[in-house]
């Protein structure tokens, strides 16, 4: 599929002199995104000199992680790779909700395995119809420009750069192909239950919504593709605008603090801009409207620019302390 070649070949072009090999990772769920993805790379191997790293994440949710994790490791094997299953602990009482967490601890696994294995890329099989459910449900969960911009064709978290070569590709040629490679090895997809459970937000989202949008707007899907790219331009003059902001703030090393001062002399708007700017800077996870609020309403309030006393904001394992005039970010 040619989007993915496009990108194997831009990533050789970037890495000419890559030795032994250009060093990929791909995520192998068993599902037909991802079992068509590892299809689809393996000729490429050889062509573009990669090393390819089939990673499959056992969440133990399912009763069926153990069979689906055996199949995923006899898919590999068929086409030619080896796929390395890992284990990973899914904090359900986290306050997050399953499917996140889940989803935290995933790239988590993935962050981790790269950077031991000195990884740069990984590339997920993520379509069209997955960004517009994504679309959907952060306009229901009251998403701003950023979460608007969807999911991005490419983005950096722990180091690694994840690409997603099949945006705009719709899950139905996926599947046409899936039903083709079935046809030829025996291998069936894995069918997640969770997928249409209406338990889960995303499942409710296919069975509930989903048909009628199908039957209304045929061209849904690739309509909130359309407003994504739009919201991700203006995200991106936004990203501009605190950028200066922030380097008017008396950075210190490593962006890791900042003037309480000269944060003072933005307008409110802008105060909270830059705020969420600097975190996302750290690859710190946006806490919700209403801490984020209470944050800035305490910031603006510390008495004597935090020379009289500290004050302390936690969030997960970071802290954001004001010392001594300084809005200091650190991690537990």
């Amino acid at each position: 599929m040619k989007p993915l070649v496009d990108l194997l070949r831009s990533l050789q072009s970037a890495n000419p002199t890559a030795t032994p090999a250009l060093r990929i990772a791909v995520g192998l769920s068993g599902g037909a995104d991802s079992s068509m993805l590892l299809a689809a790379m393996i000729p490429m191997v050889r062509k573009f000199n990669i090393s390819l790293h089939v990673l499959h994440i056992h969440h133990g949710l399912m009763s069926e992680a153990d069979v689906w994790a055996e199949h995923c490791q006899a898919l590999a094997a068929y086409l030619g790779a080896h796929c390395e299953v890992l284990r990973v602990t899914v904090a359900r009482h986290s306050g997050l909700g399953e499917e996140a967490a889940a989803r935290l601890a995933r790239y988590q696994a993935y962050s981790d395995y790269c950077q031991a294995h000195q990884i740069q890329h990984f590339i997920l099989a993520h379509h069209l119809n997955d960004q517009a459910e994504t679309l959907l449900l952060r306009l229901l969960r009251g998403s701003g420009v950023k979460g608007m911009g969807g999911m991005q064709h490419e983005h950096r978290y722990g180091g690694v750069s994840y690409h997603r070569p099949w945006l705009q590709l719709e899950r139905q040629v996926i599947m046409e192909a899936a039903a083709r490679f079935t046809a030829l090895s025996g291998f069936e997809m894995i069918k997640d239950p969770s997928n249409l459970d209406l338990r889960y937000k995303r499942g409710a989202l296919r069975r509930l919504l989903v048909p009628g949008l199908e039957r209304a707007w045929p061209q849904w899907k690739q309509t909130l593709s359309r407003h994504a790219r739009l919201m991700a331009e203006a995200q991106a003059l936004l990203e501009e605008v605190a950028a200066a902001d922030l380097e008017q703030l008396d950075l210190g090393p490593g962006a890791s603090d900042f003037s309480l001062l000269a944060w003072r002399q933005l307008s409110e708007r802008r105060q909270a801009h830059v705020l969420r700017y600097w975190l996302s800077l750290h690859d710190i996870p946006m806490p919700t409207e209403r801490r984020l609020q209470d944050w800035l309403r305490q910031l603006r309030e510390v008495h004597q620019l935090g020379f009289d006393r500290s004050l302390t904001l936690q969030h997960q394992c970071y802290r954001i302390a004001v010392v001594r005039g300084r809005v200091c970010l650190g991690k537990e």
